[in-house]
């Protein structure tokens, strides 16, 4: 009788979908939404504020490592 009904909500866990979601949200939403709130807090900034993220070159700051650059000329 008990893994009937077990059974039972077992099957409408798994395939109705606003049941599925309510699961979900009680096990891992709380969290994640915790989380997104934090990250939002510390990624916020002052309107008009500007930031420059750069990767540095790994070849030292030097553009080409093949050789000297030559622009291209066309000859006629």
């Amino acid at each position: 009788m008990l893994l009937k009904y077990l059974f039972i909500i077992t099957l409408i866990i798994l395939f109705v979908p606003p049941v599925r979601r309510f699961v979900f949200y009680l096990l891992v939403g709380r969290k994640l939404v915790n989380e997104q709130k934090q990250q939002n807090i510390k990624n916020q900034r002052q309107e008009g504020d500007i930031r420059v993220e750069r990767k540095p070159n790994p070849n030292g700051g030097q553009r080409y490592s093949d050789g000297e650059y030559v622009d291209y000329e066309e000859v006629k």
